[in-house]
This record gives C-alpha cells, structure tokens and sequence, in this order.
C-alpha cells in the first residue's frame, strides 16, 4: 500500500556545518549536532507531527551519528505514530574519504564544482553518480514494502543533503543538469512527496535552486 506521504529530512546543523576543522580530527559519519541542530531536529519533529496527525509512519534513517541524533529528537514528537524504524547505510552522506587537511578538502569541492558535482569522484570517496546507485539500491527497498498491504500511512527518510538530492533525482527521473541545479535542503528542512488521486506523487515542497526556470515543472511520478 503506497504511503499517503513520503516525508524526508535532511539531518540537522552539525559540528561540520560551523567548523570545516572537525572534518580533519573526526570521521564523517561521527560528527555531532550542534544546540542548534538539537533545536531544528526538534522542531522538524514538531512540524511532522501536525502533518500526520494521528496517522502512523515508517522510519527510514541514516547510520551516521548526526542522522540518528536527528531522528532521536524528531522522535520525541511522533512516538506513537512509528510503526517501524529501520536504519539503512545506503542512504548515508557522500563518502568524502579519509581525514584530511581542510585547505585539501576545499581544494577538492573546488575541483568537483568546476567540473561536475554529479561526476566528480572525490579521491579514497564517491562521486554524486555513486551516491545514485545507493540510493537506487533503496529505492528497490522502498518499493517492495510499499506493496505490504499493513505498510503505514506515511514513510519518513532522514538522509543529508546530497542523498536527499539524489533521491529526487532518482523519483522524479531528474536530468544530471536538473539535479545539479538544486540546492541542498536547509538543516532540518522537510521535504514532501504527496500522493495524488493518480496514484502518483507531487513535490509539494519548495526547492532551492541556482536557475528556478531549469525545474519550472516537475513530473508526477
């Protein structure tokens, strides 16, 4: 039974996003929210739960700690509303490979934004068209529970900026162009995919994007 819903969350502020310097004493995938990123997890959790009501939901998140610290606080709000949680390394954070000096990693996001943010591989990490193919591994995922005829009202993903990207990208059949136009979601910021009569889902919210003419129509999907 397809989700009335599907509602992802990027993860919310973390040590990374205020100070580059941690990329350099502490893995990716172990870096922490910050207060505030408490806070935004918190009120993203708040804004879920006037969505949904009283209607149930399936959680999908990310293994990385500011993912799982994000879900924990949306939490608090929507307890009684989770059916199941499920915790998949598939939509995890781009792998930016080991630590490194942060003056390296900027060079790198240089390189990568000069040539192409989908192509690019970043040394000892993925390239965007990696992080695809992950997320297209869950996408099967995905689709083989929403033909469980118990499947909740609502499916819930809390992923990063880049992989919630590519989600769309991948949903809505999105051009590389398409993808590289959008901006990553804010700390926090939901992102909803409504069903419609059609049985299809609509993009219902707003994106941020470098050229709002490229993603002027969106296919229902």
């Amino acid at each position: 039974m397809k989700p009335k819903r599907i509602i992802l969350v990027r993860h919310g502020e973390s040590e990374g996003n205020v100070d580059y310097k941690r990329y350099e004493e502490i893995p990716d995938y172990a870096l922490n929210l910050t207060a505030r990123g408490i806070e935004q997890a918190q009120k993203a959790g708040q804004e879920i739960r006037n969505i949904i009501g009283d209607e149930t939901l399936s959680v999908y998140a990310s293994p990385f700690f500011r993912a799982r610290q994000t879900f924990a606080e949306i939490k608090k709000s929507i307890q009684e509303n989770i059916s199941r949680e499920i915790e998949d390394p598939h939509i995890r954070e781009q792998e930016w490979g080991h630590l490194r000096p942060i003056d390296e990693n900027q060079d790198i996001k240089k390189e990568r934004d000069e040539y192409s943010t989908f192509y690019f591989r970043i040394p000892d990490g993925e390239s965007g068209a990696d992080v695809f193919d992950r997320v297209s591994a869950f996408m099967e995922t995905l689709h083989r529970d929403f033909r469980k005829e118990d499947f909740p009202d609502n499916a819930l993903i809390v992923t990063h900026g880049m992989t919630l990207r590519l989600f769309l990208m991948k949903w809505f059949h999105w051009r590389v162009e398409e993808f590289e136009n959008v901006r990553n979601p804010k700390n926090s910021q939901i992102v909803i995919l409504e069903k419609q009569e059609n049985d299809k889902y609509k993009l219902t919210s707003k994106l941020r994007m470098r050229d709002p003419q490229i993603l002027s129509n969106i296919a229902l999907l």
